[in-house]
């Protein structure tokens, strides 16, 4: 069957969700743009109004579209996805979308561990860590600041290592193989430096993962992930 042919085989309703996902996706309309109103799609594609509403009803159940009563319909915010059973590569979770990554390092550090952190990490006060802060871009948007402590005695090169082209946990993944990782989420007010890096409003929510990992029987980093709670969700199945 060749192309045309499967276009006339494809429901009317199908193809209006096709166009309208296709213009979404070349950037013709963005994110809280409004769309052509269904009036305006009932003339353009000559179909009747139920067929061009069951569309944009099913691409806004699909959380594509967003719509408000009395002003139109809207490209919805996109909340990007971390899965919580594997720990991945915020890089590699980006790319699997089809999506660019990059990352800007904010600070690369060594330090002394404070009580609490020498307490976390398992060491004496005073102890030597790394620290490093990265903030995450999902095609130019950020969408995560990682802070993040390192044992050196588990990563000694980390504070080698180029954070523009290898993510920490690509580089923890091979240096410190993980042994096992506990972690925890919970929903915060982002502080000033934090939301200033994520270009988000301090009075909104952020998603916020903690998470500490082992290696060898020693704790290898522990991180603090924030995320803005409008434009990311955590995922996750079990077979």
């Amino acid at each position: 069957m060749n192309e045309l042919s499967a276009q006339e085989h494809t429901p009317i309703f199908q193809r209006i969700k096709d166009y309208l996902l296709e213009q979404i996706a070349a950037g013709t309309w963005k994110e809280g743009d409004v769309i052509p109103s269904e009036q305006a799609l009932v003339k353009q594609f000559g179909v009747s109004r139920m067929t061009v509403n069951r569309a944009v009803r099913e691409l806004t159940s699909e959380q594509i579209l967003t719509r408000r009563q009395g002003a139109g319909t809207y490209v919805a915010q996109q909340k990007y996805q971390a899965t919580l059973l594997e720990i991945k590569s915020i890089a590699d979770e980006i790319r699997a979308r089809g999506h660019a990554h990059r990352s800007s390092l904010q600070q690369l550090e060594r330090s002394k561990a404070s009580e609490l952190l020498a307490k976390q990490f398992e060491l004496a006060p005073g102890h030597a860590l790394f620290h490093s802060i990265i903030v995450h871009f999902e095609n130019g948007v950020p969408i995560q600041v990682e802070d993040r402590w390192v044992n050196p005695l588990c990563a000694p090169d980390y504070m080698e290592q180029d954070f523009a082209n290898v993510t920490p946990n690509e580089y923890l993944m091979a240096a410190a193989p993980l042994q096992g990782a506990t972690y925890s989420i919970e929903a915060l007010a982002a502080p000033r430096d934090i939301a200033d890096m994520l270009a988000i409003d301090m009075r909104q929510p952020c998603l916020v993962l903690k998470r500490q990992t082992r290696s060898n029987g020693q704790v290898a980093s522990i991180a603090t992930m924030w995320h803005p709670g409008h434009r990311y969700q955590f995922a996750g199945s079990f077979a």
